[in-house]
């Protein structure tokens, strides 16, 4: 392991903004603050707005600087991606932001019911050989209402075309309530402050020519989830290119 990487996980055990809960420890010896996030962690009573799978933490970041009224926690098991976010956090005295260093299929450990209001998904791996591993998946839908409140509300930003139209037949098969559907955010006069952060990946999609996809939904407590047919949905024909050694400049918001 590199002396920098070490120097990173130094770094996240002193910071504030992190907590950390391998699967071992989380088993062992439980979540302390489930049900108790906005008394205890952030000590204010705001909404609570997850980003699963947050990666750097661009996004996890962008939302706490755009959105003051929530109360935003970044998800991810990788915590030298994560020391970029935190880092910003730590620096910038940033108090509405937090990093929780977990696996997503964990999750329900770390909140009580109903504690989340949230959740966003930007920009993961589409899966597109493993439905179970799709975080819009049935399996993880199930997953997350175990912390949501009903009619809570799932993002879903993304580049993937094939991860768009799955999500979507997947709404539209449930009868989930739909918020908002647009498979060319930036053209669809439906971009917000808080649609419009732009991760390091997402400029690169941009910059490339590929077109920013929405689906917002609420996910009621109840009723069976059917999984939508696949079979005849086009698969992605492209991939990101890796990030260099230089970051660029975190969360382009526009105002």
């Amino acid at each position: 392991m590199g002396k920098n990487k070490l120097k990173k996980f130094a770094d996240m055990r002193e910071y504030e903004c992190v907590l950390q809960y391998p699967r071992e420890e989380l088993l062992r010896e439980g979540f302390p603050f489930s049900g108790k996030w906005n008394s205890e962690v952030f000590n204010r009573p705001n909404p609570i707005v997850l980003e699963l799978g947050c990666g750097r933490g661009e996004y996890t970041v962008g939302l706490a600087k755009a959105d003051k009224n929530g109360n935003h926690i970044g998800v991810d098991i990788k915590g030298a991606r994560m020391w970029a976010g935190a880092s910003e956090v730590e620096r910038d005295k940033i108090d509405n932001a937090k990093f929780l260093r977990c696996e997503i299929e964990n999750i329900d450990h770390f909140f009580a019911p109903g504690e989340v209001d949230r959740i966003w998904i930007t920009f993961p791996d589409p899966q597109m050989k493993k439905a179970r591993k799709r975080l819009t998946s049935t399996r993880f839908l199930n997953l997350y209402r175990k912390i949501l409140k009903s009619g809570g509300i799932i993002n879903l930003k993304t580049d993937s075309p094939f991860l768009y139209e799955y999500t979507r037949r997947l709404v539209e098969l449930n009868h989930l309530p739909l918020i908002v559907k647009t498979d060319d955010l930036y053209a669809s006069g439906q971009v917000d402050r808080i649609s419009s952060i732009k991760t390091y990946y997402e400029q690169q999609w941009l910059s490339r020519g590929k077109k920013i996809k929405l689906i917002s939904f609420q996910l009621p407590a109840e009723g069976e989830l059917l999984e939508p047919r696949e079979d005849d949905i086009e698969r992605d024909d492209y991939r990101a290119i890796p990030r260099p050694n230089i970051s660029p400049e975190f969360n382009t918001v526009e105002s």
